[in-house]
């Protein structure tokens, strides 16, 4: 009871000032991200940031500042990500992270929208001959802490009467070492995890092999502290705005281009018309901006899920079959 009261405490009072306001007080967004999850949010060999987590922070800097550069990251492990959220050390949490009850409600925070659809998994040696998580009675599993892998884990193994011997990691680095080096016969998170950390961290890809079973949902977005609702807006509407571009059929590439159309919906997005900016407390032009630099959904996930493998699947826009839907921008 303490805890909860501290973190309340600690929340409240870094909303006491507009999340929006000391974001531009300083010049930048703080944005904390995975420690490196490739496809979500993972630095290159260059050093910058990538993924589709990152695109979400430089849309909500392009809305902001008109400049989708203007964002520092903070790398942080399942068990930091929270508290950095609730102490007011990153203004913004884009780091794969589920949305469940028991976060939205007791944690000072609140999630703004799910920018992937997930469901766990599990990833097994090829040579181990398993083909259905239900050959795993009795399993060694490789797993991380502070997450609702945990939970999952054990619902499902109680649910069909089997038993499994849990080996407990904070760091990504070290419960993927030991999954490699054969200290569990299993490794489970979320299924994108497992395509991506398989297609990026494995030291040979195709000696693993992700079970079919997806034992549970996975809504996995951002989420910002509880109380302030004009960032909550912001951030929330730019993740929208993403979706919403894919839907009217606005790019990185034809933005430009497509602004002079007569289309009343596109003239209110391209902030031709109308005054969504000044209603979220910025420009005009904010979802503009989030496009001609970031882009729409659909290029930020082709450009980094689809090169590791990764489908649409339940990501696509709800007009072809998927779960993604904006409301309306008007």
């Amino acid at each position: 009871m303490k805890k909860c009261v501290l973190l309340f405490f600690i929340a409240s009072s870094a909303a006491a000032q507009s999340t929006l306001d000391s974001v531009r007080s300083k010049g930048y967004l703080q944005c904390g991200v995975s420690t490196g999850i490739a496809g979500f949010s993972q630095p290159d060999s260059r050093g910058v940031w990538r993924g589709i987590d990152v695109d979400l922070c430089r849309a909500v800097a392009a809305a902001v500042f008109g400049d989708a550069t203007k964002v520092r990251y903070t790398p942080l492990t399942t068990q930091q990500r929270f508290t950095a959220l609730q102490s007011g050390e990153v203004d913004l949490l884009a780091r794969n992270t589920t949305w469940t009850l028991s976060r939205d409600t007791s944690l000072g925070l609140n999630f703004v929208g799910v920018n992937y659809y997930d469901g766990q998994g599990f990833m097994v040696p090829k040579k181990a001959n398993v083909r259905s998580a239900k050959q795993l009675n009795g399993a060694t599993i490789c797993l991380q802490p502070g997450t609702t892998t945990e939970l999952n884990l054990a619902d499902y193994f109680r649910a069909n009467n089997m038993k499994f011997k849990p080996v407990v990691i904070e760091k990504l680095e070290e419960v993927l070492n030991a999954y490699f080096a054969g200290r569990c016969d299993a490794f489970t998170t979320d299924h994108s995890g497992l395509v991506a950390l398989r297609a990026s961290r494995a030291p040979k890809p195709d000696e693993h092999l992700i079970l079919p079973e997806i034992i549970s949902k996975e809504p996995l977005g951002p989420a910002v502290r509880h109380g302030d609702d004009r960032w909550f807006d912001v951030v929330k509407w730019s993740l929208f705005a993403m979706l919403e571009a894919e839907e009217l059929g606005l790019s990185s590439g034809n933005i430009d281009a497509q602004a002079k159309s007569p289309n009343p919906a596109i003239q209110r997005f391209a902030g031709a018309s109308g005054d969504l900016g000044t209603l979220l407390g910025v420009d005009n032009k904010w979802a503009y901006q989030i496009v001609k630099q970031v882009g729409n959904y659909g290029e930020s996930f082709d450009a980094n899920l689809k090169p590791l493998g990764f489908e649409r699947g339940l990501n696509r826009l709800w007009n072809q079959g998927g779960l993604m839907y904006a409301p309306p921008l008007r």
